[in-house]
């Protein structure tokens, strides 16, 4: 991840608060007590809100009351031992943060749960695969607010433009009327617990989203645990790009011809992991070998030393400076180290 978001605080986490006592309501299930309303007692919110999804006669209100007393009939079948199993589940699955950093930390997936209660498992998936779609319930959002509310406040915070995961694709954002799709970056379809988790929702454009990462898993590859980046540290990535090339000249450059090196190295692991999550040689090699952009890159340095006046190295000192004050703005990261490899390539 090139640039990290900065976390804002909205309303619509009110739905994982609520998330998390209906699960200490869910462990409560053994003790014998039956299915009621009267659970609820220690949040007057959510049980005006359960209330109101009781008695109402809709798809939304019956998927919540149906769900949720239906996961605490499963939770009254389990021991202690297994309680406290998917007590640290719910917790861990919800440190998204320690969840990306720390490959000792016991996350766990449906598969995980499946074999302590199949049965369990595929209750909780039904309800928490399903619930992101469904935030927008009219008794709920009286109390949480909307996704669009949030997406709203977020990005006159973070107001960059370009995602952050590739530098490559525009973000809506204040100026448009539709906003970007929200990843959830430990994916839904793989973890319980975490769907409506806003630290675990990132707005991303279509192309990381929806055509390299879809629900590739940033914790797991190949079977073992893996680092990756959080999507709102507070610790800058400083990912380094290096460009090597192996072509005679820039006109005829191929992909084959373009070796990307990455740094720092003690970020080496979340850097292949954001590579394979997100496509990123592939892409990179397809932006330095466009007409349009590294060629031309190439190009229109070969012009402006010809007809300006100007040296390759007062360009490259131009093209540098551009690049740290705004790394995203015209792909200038990426223009940089690939002009840097193509200088010393010799084609300049």
């Amino acid at each position: 991840m090139l640039v990290p978001y900065e976390y804002v605080p909205h309303q619509m986490e009110r739905m994982q608060e609520f998330i998390n006592f209906i699960f200490d309501v869910w462990c409560s299930a053994p003790s014998g007590a039956p299915y009621s309303l009267n659970l609820y007692n220690g949040n007057p919110d959510l049980k005006e809100i359960m209330t109101a999804f009781h008695y109402a006669d809709t798809q939304i209100a019956d998927f919540y009351s149906s769900n949720i007393e239906a996961i605490y009939r499963h939770f009254s079948q389990l021991d202690q031992g297994q309680i406290d199993q998917l007590r640290l589940w719910f917790d861990a699955n919800n440190q998204i943060e320690a969840a990306c950093s720390d490959k000792d930390l016991q996350i766990a997936r449906y598969a995980e749960v499946e074999a302590l209660d199949a049965n369990l498992a595929a209750a909780l998936r039904k309800f928490f695969t399903g619930i992101y779609d469904k935030v927008g319930a009219a008794d709920l959002v009286q109390k949480i607010g909307t996704i669009s509310a949030h997406h709203d406040a977020f990005v006159l915070v973070n107001n960059f433009g370009k995602c952050p995961f590739c530098g490559l694709s525009d973000l809506k954002g204040e100026y448009h009327e539709k906003r970007e799709a929200y990843d959830h970056y430990l994916p839904k379809a793989l973890y319980p617990f975490n769907s409506i988790n806003f630290r675990n929702l990132v707005p991303t454009c279509h192309e990381c989203n929806s055509v390299y990462k879809l629900q590739k898993d940033p914790a797991f590859g190949e079977g073992a645990r893996r680092k990756s980046f959080f999507a709102y540290s507070a610790v800058p990535s400083d990912i380094r790009i290096k460009v090597k090339l192996a072509s005679p000249n820039y006109e005829s450059i191929s992909q084959d011809d373009i070796v990307f090196e990455y740094g720092p190295p003690e970020k080496t692991e979340e850097i292949a992991t954001w590579c394979d999550l997100y496509g990123i040689d592939e892409r990179y090699k397809a932006k330095c070998c466009g007409e349009n952009d590294g060629k031309y890159w190439v190009a229109q340095v070969l012009d402006e030393c010809a007809n300006e006046g100007v040296t390759p190295d007062q360009l490259m000192a131009r093209i540098r400076r551009q690049a740290e004050k705004s790394p995203l703005a015209e792909s200038n990261f990426l223009k940089k180290a690939f002009l840097e490899g193509c200088k010393e390539a010799g084609f300049f």
